[in-house]
């Protein structure tokens, strides 16, 4: 068998920007799928496209968990589905209720239906993930802990399940959090924060991001990750 050698950066170049946004209600995950340039198509779980009624952005809406099945399926065998080279799962919390309720349908066990849960989320998560030569943006909401010990709120991307939450953020090389502050004025301020600190949960494999925060400019985020060298792990 002949053994194909490519460098690390031309085989991530190759694979695409893999990207999971976490953020509160209201944040603007939604709003950042009209920063994913050139052709970009939305998987919605969420009734809640108002922020997007500008935007001519195609979008599936799914209401099961066949019909996620069904979107894949069109993205990568379908002509007209293999064009799109930015895809975006808007939320993958509500795709993971959308598959619980499913499952509890199915069982009186609450512990069969979680650890189908999970099962089939990893599945699914990584699927989309590896779909090559695609751009992926997850979109997640948030949860918020209190530690016991120190009394700090946690903010981490939620799922139903406490083991499918905690392995998400190890699917991703990039893990973002959106922020909104206000300034002096009082306006709010978006951003990505792409470190972890003692609060939020946050990722940048890559080592191109801003260590203080991101624009929240998906194009913008896929051009640094993208046409860098690795420096982290």
């Amino acid at each position: 068998m002949a053994v194909k050698l490519v460098s690390a950066r031309e085989a991530a170049k190759s694979n695409g920007l893999k990207l999971l946004v976490y953020g509160s209600a209201g944040a603007g995950k939604t709003t950042l799928c009209k920063t994913m340039p050139g052709s970009p198509v939305i998987i919605s779980a969420e009734g809640g496209l108002l922020s997007l009624r500008d935007s001519d952005i195609p979008v599936i809406e799914v209401g099961s968990y066949q019909d996620v099945l069904d979107a894949y399926e069109y993205l990568t065998t379908d002509q007209q589905g293999q064009q799109f080279n930015w895809v975006a799962l808007d939320s993958v919390s509500e795709i993971a209720e959308v598959v619980l309720s499913h499952e509890k349908k199915q069982t009186k066990d609450p512990r069969q239906a979680y650890g189908a849960l999970q099962e089939q989320m990893t599945d699914l998560l990584r699927a989309f993930r590896d779909l090559p030569g695609r751009n992926i943006y997850m979109s997640c909401k948030m949860e918020r802990q209190k530690d016991e010990q120190s009394g700090a709120m946690l903010y981490s991307p939620m799922l139903p399940g406490s083991k499918l939450a905690q392995q998400i953020p190890y699917l991703f090389d990039e893990v973002l959090c959106l922020r909104v502050e206000r300034d002096a004025d009082g306006n709010p301020v978006r951003y990505l924060q792409t470190q972890s600190d003692f609060q939020y949960t946050a990722k940048d494999r890559s080592g191109s991001l801003d260590v203080a925060g991101e624009f929240p400019d998906l194009g913008e985020i896929a051009n640094k990750v993208l046409s860098q060298p690795t420096q982290g792990a």
